[in-house]
Order: C-alpha cells, then sequence, then structure tokens
C-alpha cells in the first residue's frame, strides 16, 4: 500500500490537480454532510469556480452523525480523488477544496463556532431528504422526528440540521452578524423553500424576534442537482491509487455527466460558479427540478426496484434488459407530458442524454442503493406526476408499474424466499401493514394505500388506476424476474 494522500506533491502524471493555491484558500463555506454526493457535485463544482475565479471559498464539512467520511478526510488534509469513469476510461481528480472536518457529535462546539463565524457566508448541505424533519403528509416540520424532539428541548446544543442552522443563525443575530445562506443541495422539491419553512416553523416555537429576523434577511435559494454517484468500492480506492500514486480512503467515482441550477439569491456572496461547465444560475429553478424528478430520478426509481427484485445488481445490468430499458424510455416520455416547456432543454434529447447514462457500464450504480428510502421519494418522483397524469386522462400505466414494483420490493423477500432489509423510515410501519396480509397483489396493494400520508387520494379513489396497480403487482409477486409490460 502506498503513503496517504495528504499533499498534491509528487502525484502521478495521470491525476489532475488543484489549479489554484491551496495554501492561500479561506474557508467560506461550511457543509453539512460531506457524503459521497457531495464530494462529486458540490465540491468538484467549488473547486472549479476556484480555479476559474479565485476567492475565500474554501470549505470546511461537518458530519451530524457518523464520523467515517470526515475522519478520512481529516487524514489526508481534506484532499481526496473524484473518479469520472465512462465506457473510454476513468479519468482521476483531486479535489483540494476542503480545508477542515468536523465531527460535530463528538465535538459539538466545532461546527457551531464556524457557523457563527463571519467568514462564513454559506451553510450548505446534503443530508438526506429523511434528516431534516419535515412531514411529507403536510410539507412542515415533523414534532415527532427525534432530531427536532431533541433540539426544541434544548436549543443550544442542537443535533439536527435544523436545530444547527437555527443555533448558528441567532448567535449571529445575537452579536449582528450578517447571516449566512442557508442552501440545501438534497433531492427535495423545491428544497430552499422546504428549508425555509422548517426554519421558521421551529422558530415560530422558540423565538418569535428570531422568526421575524430570518424571515425578514435569510435567503434560502433552491437547488436541482445531478450525478449519478454510486457508493465507493475496493474497486474505488484501487483505481485512485493506481491514478493518484497515493492511498485515498475518502475517494469517489462518478459519471462524466453533471449539472447543477441555483437560484442566484445569497446574503452575502457566493463562489463563481456559473464559470463552471454544468451549472446554470437562475431566478426560479423549479421547472429543472420537476424535469429532473420525474423523468430522472422517477425512471431511476422504476429500475431500481424492478431491477432489484428481478436480481439485477446494477442499473447498467437493468438496462441489458431491452423491455426494461424501453420502459423506462415509455415512463420518461410520459413524465415529460407532465411538464411545461423547460427553458433551454430539449425533452426528447433530455430523455436520450438519460438512456445513455444508465447504460453508461462503467458506472457500477447498485438497484439495492437507489431503491432505499422510497416513502421518502415516491411522492415528488411518481405519485404527484401520476396524479396530474390521471387528470389528463392518461392511463398512467408506467406510474401503476413503478408503484407495483415498489410493492413487491416492500415485502422485503426474493421470490426464493430469502428475505432483505427493507431500507426505507417507514419499514416498521409498512413491516406492520403486511404482516399478517396474504401475499397476493390484491391484498398487498390494498393495504399499502392505507399507509398514513404517502399516497394522495386521486390515487386511491381511481378505481382503473388502483386496479392496474393490483393487477401488476401479482404478476410481480408470480414472477418477479418477468421483463413485463
Amino acid at each position: 500500500m502506498s503513503d496517504r494522500l495528504q499533499n498534491v506533491t509528487g502525484l502521478a502524471p495521470t491525476a489532475k490537480l488543484p489549479a489554484y493555491d491551496r495554501n492561500a484558500l479561506k474557508a467560506g463555506i461550511l457543509h453539512l454532510g460531506p457524503g459521497a454526493f457531495f464530494r462529486a457535485h458540490f465540491a468538484p463544482f467549488t473547486d472549479a469556480a476556484l480555479a476559474a475565479d479565485g476567492g475565500d471559498w474554501g470549505i470546511e464539512v461537518a458530519s451530524l452523525r457518523t464520523p467515517d467520511v470526515a475522519d478520512n478526510l481529516s487524514a489526508q488534509n481534506g484532499l481526496y480523488t473524484v473518479l469520472i469513469r465512462d465506457t473510454s476510461g476513468t479519468t482521476a481528480e483531486v479535489i483540494g477544496s476542503i480545508l477542515k472536518a468536523h465531527v460535530a457529535p463528538r465535538d459539538p462546539a466545532g461546527p457551531l463556532a464556524r457557523l457563527e463565524d463571519p467568514a462564513i457566508r454559506i451553510v450548505s448541505m446534503t443530508v438526506t431528504e429523511k434528516a431534516y424533519g419535515f412531514d411529507p403528509a403536510t410539507g412542515g416540520l415533523d414534532l415527532k422526528h427525534p432530531d427536532i424532539v431533541a433540539d426544541l428541548a434544548n436549543r443550544h446544543a442542537p443535533r439536527g440540521v435544523i436545530g444547527y442552522l437555527v443555533e448558528g443563525l441567532a448567535r449571529r443575530r445575537q452579536k449582528g452578524i450578517a447571516p449566512f445562506t442557508p442552501l440545501s443541495c438534497d433531492n427535495l422539491p423545491s428544497n430552499g423553500a422546504v428549508l425555509r419553512r422548517l426554519v421558521l416553523e421551529f422558530t415560530s416555537r422558540i423565538d418569535s424576534d428570531l422568526h421575524r429576523w430570518i424571515e425578514a434577511n435569510v435567503p434560502f435559494p433552491s437547488t436541482m442537482v445531478d450525478r449519478i454517484t454510486p457508493a465507493s468500492t475496493e474497486a474505488t480506492y484501487a483505481d485512485a491509487e493506481r491514478l493518484t500514486g497515493r492511498t485515498d480512503m475518502a475517494a469517489i467515482e462518478t459519471e462524466p455527466f453533471t449539472q447543477w441550477v441555483i437560484e442566484d439569491h445569497f446574503a452575502n456572496g457566493r463562489p463563481a460558479w456559473e464559470r463552471v461547465r454544468g451549472a446554470l444560475m437562475v431566478e426560479e429553478v423549479s421547472a429543472y427540478e420537476k424535469m429532473k424528478l420525474r423523468m430522472l430520478n422517477g425512471a431511476h426509481s422504476l429500475l431500481a426496484y424492478l431491477g432489484y427484485i428481478g436480481g439485477y445488481e446494477f442499473i447498467r445490468d437493468v438496462m441489458d434488459d431491452a423491455g426494461l430499458a424501453a420502459l423506462a424510455y415509455r415512463h420518461m416520455h410520459a413524465a415529460a407530458r407532465t411538464l411545461d416547456a423547460v427553458p433551454g432543454i430539449d425533452l426528447d434529447d433530455y430523455a436520450n442524454e438519460l438512456i445513455a447514462r444508465f447504460a453508461n457500464k462503467a458506472i457500477a450504480h447498485r438497484t439495492y442503493q437507489i431503491a432505499m428510502d422510497g416513502t421518502q421519494k415516491l411522492p415528488q418522483r411518481l405519485l404527484e406526476p401520476a396524479c396530474e397524469a390521471l387528470a389528463q386522462g392518461d392511463r398512467a400505466e408506467t406510474y401503476a408499474i413503478a408503484v407495483a414494483a415498489w410493492m413487491r420490493y416492500a415485502i422485503g423477500e426474493h421470490g426464493n424466499g430469502e428475505r432483505y432489509e427493507l431500507r426505507d423510515p417507514r419499514a416498521a410501519e409498512i413491516a406492520a401493514l403486511i404482516a399478517d396480509v396474504p401475499r397476493t397483489g390484491p391484498a398487498i396493494s390494498a393495504a399499502l394505500f392505507t399507509l398514513p400520508g404517502l399516497f394522495p387520494s386521486a390515487l386511491t379513489g381511481h378505481r382503473a388506476w388502483t386496479q392496474d396497480v393490483s393487477d401488476k403487482l401479482e404478476i410481480l409477486i408470480q414472477d418477479d424476474r418477468l421483463p413485463l409490460f
């Protein structure tokens, strides 16, 4: 094993290095949740902006949960490798924009000190949908979420993302420091607006003056992010070492495509992201976001559920099944019919591009990874557009297939009887609903349609569509390898 990646001196010539002086860099961003997507998307965009335009926009990161990624970044002085894979080969880019990593449960004072530092002007986050503590049924604060309960009870020692943001803003207001801009980069529809609502609902319960100050002074721009990022494997680490000449336990891999649409509303400046290929600064992000959620994410979920229960490990393997690839394409066009025009985007071209990305043989994106947290993802990816499709007189057949596939996955058992973990925040509720239900399409679908707050009445009250789901689920229960529909 080679030495650890700790500096850029003497790296292999096959590695692309940061194009700026790291020693002169200062932190202007605190990022919460330094997972794979942040390292494949946010940090490389910021790295490229620093190379293009400079500025004090280095990044400090804070993990609010597990220490592994933060500890690996600390051991490497913030350096790590992005592997970009396609059928022509793999390239390596060393990212240098991360200056320090914190582990909040181990040292809560560290992130809090950065939140109140005037140098930090943006607090970005990729913490996954379930970490925000919102109620999918209302879109507001989930007062039963463990982090929300804990942080309302002890606001000055937060443990969740909303609690940290509120405490940081409160300290800045108390000291007369301009606010930072909270920037959500998670796959939530209108993520900035959702974050704003949660923060304001939280503050309305603890401090009316702070509530009014945030309402008047803090922008919450929404973003749309897109880059397929599989989980790192031993092959990831081996290729990073081969291409850099150093051991890199924070390495990640991704595809060549990258897109970031950002509402240009910031309280106190931002990096020159618009100078980076794939970034677009806009006044309003919703059209792009809806396009991505419905065409890309919806088709991705469809393929993940059918693929996983059908025995396919990776999305690229699912795309080798001509019937399933054609189904994905058909679903993308069904989703496109629910969209308004998207400025600068040809939706047919976008669908073709998505099909090519899904089929990229160099990207090993596990169906089981994409299938997780379905109750958080289904509403915006599949259920809302299904309602609109039915209202337009469409049969919404591909949506019925996708929901049936999720229900088959929710049973938690392969056709051979082997059990698997249903990785979902509502897994216990799902299991309880179907525990004593016959393993038939009508029985399972009827039970799961009653899961509180998930399926809108426009779907559960549409008899033809629910019957279609039931029929398709029965097919999947009888033969989960069937290249159906």
